[in-house]
């Protein structure tokens, strides 16, 4: 694992058990022994101090949690109590529940995650809700993003092994005539290309679609598509090319310029505290020639800014 958080030796669930319930009992929280404790040890972990918890003191801990603590280390710390699969359900849900959806989260999650993941998360999302992903996410979108998000729903992406170089030459050409070459777009060809071929397949298709084209893919895509269909289109190759880049990027844009996307912020450093946030703080180091842990240190603050702290495991200066 790439993961800032890996499991906490020795580990005592019984112990940590008992210093977050004094940590939350009476008047006043200690915050400080909260946060120490939820952002060193794993979810796994995380999930048997919940359960030592109401064992000992018959009380759900992430209740305890969101009464006890407030504002957005409250989320954060409610977040870090969910496993990895119910976590991308609960957001997904969210981003289609009630007025409006969130094509953002849609997007972040439906691009990045790997198949076996994406079929974990449908069959989360089924248990918790009672509902298909699938039904829920195409009431509520439509047009060409929502083909392209049924695609990446289905979670079909061919498995990588060989490459077929004859088959990389015919998919750049299929791009660069459903794009450059065409007055007004195809995006069929795009949805299905760049939604289920296999990765190591794509990489080679984006390195030849710039020789015949002159142009990358990015740069095709930007020009030919627009709105959520675009956004998505681009997160899809660029988790193609590397995940720990995109979520570089995005927590870059979390935090740059005026006001910081806390919910961003928040839900990138959860998921990935335990997969690649190693690689993606390097990614960013540089892409933007500026750390994760000084970013968070400018755009945070309080007990929330000292647990990003702590889950971003250091500086890369």
């Amino acid at each position: 694992t790439r993961g800032t958080v890996t499991a906490f030796s020795p580990f005592d669930a019984r112990a940590d058990a008992e210093a977050l319930r004094k940590a939350m009992k009476g008047m006043g929280t200690d915050e400080e022994t909260v946060m120490k404790i939820l952002t060193s040890r794993n979810n796994a972990q995380r999930q048997e101090i919940a359960s030592a918890f109401k064992t000992l003191f018959g009380r759900d801990l992430v209740d305890d949690l969101k009464s006890e603590l407030t504002g957005k280390f409250e989320t954060l710390m409610v977040s870090l109590m969910r496993p990895a699969y119910i976590f991308d359900a609960h957001a997904l849900k969210h981003a289609i529940k009630g007025a409006g959806t969130n094509e953002k989260v849609l997007t972040e999650i439906l691009a990045s995650r790997t198949p076996a993941e994406v079929r974990q998360i449908k069959q989360v999302y089924l248990q918790e809700y009672e509902a298909n992903l699938e039904d829920k996410i195409t009431g509520e979108t439509s047009g060409h993003f929502q083909r392209l998000l049924v695609v990446l729903l289905q979670a079909n992406r061919d498995p990588d092994g060989r490459v077929d170089e004859g088959l990389v030459e015919q998919d750049a050409q299929v791009l660069f005539r459903a794009g450059e070459l065409k007055w007004g777009t195809d995006e069929e060809k795009f949805i299905t290309i760049l939604g289920t071929r296999s990765v190591s397949h794509l990489r080679r298709v984006f390195d030849k679609y710039m020789t015949i084209s002159g142009f990358q893919i990015e740069e095709t895509i930007d020009r030919e598509t627009s709105g959520d269909l675009e956004k998505l289109l681009l997160a899809v190759v660029k988790c193609i090319r590397s995940v720990p880049a995109y979520f570089a990027e995005t927590l870059y844009y979390s935090m740059k310029g005026a006001g910081t996307d806390d919910d961003t912020l928040i839900r990138v450093m959860v998921s990935r505290s335990e997969v690649d946030l190693l690689d993606i703080r390097q990614e960013l180091r540089k892409n933007f020639a500026k750390s994760l842990h000084q970013m968070i240190q400018k755009d945070t603050s309080g007990d929330y800014r000292k647990a990003l702290l702590l889950l971003c495991g250091g500086d890369d200066v």
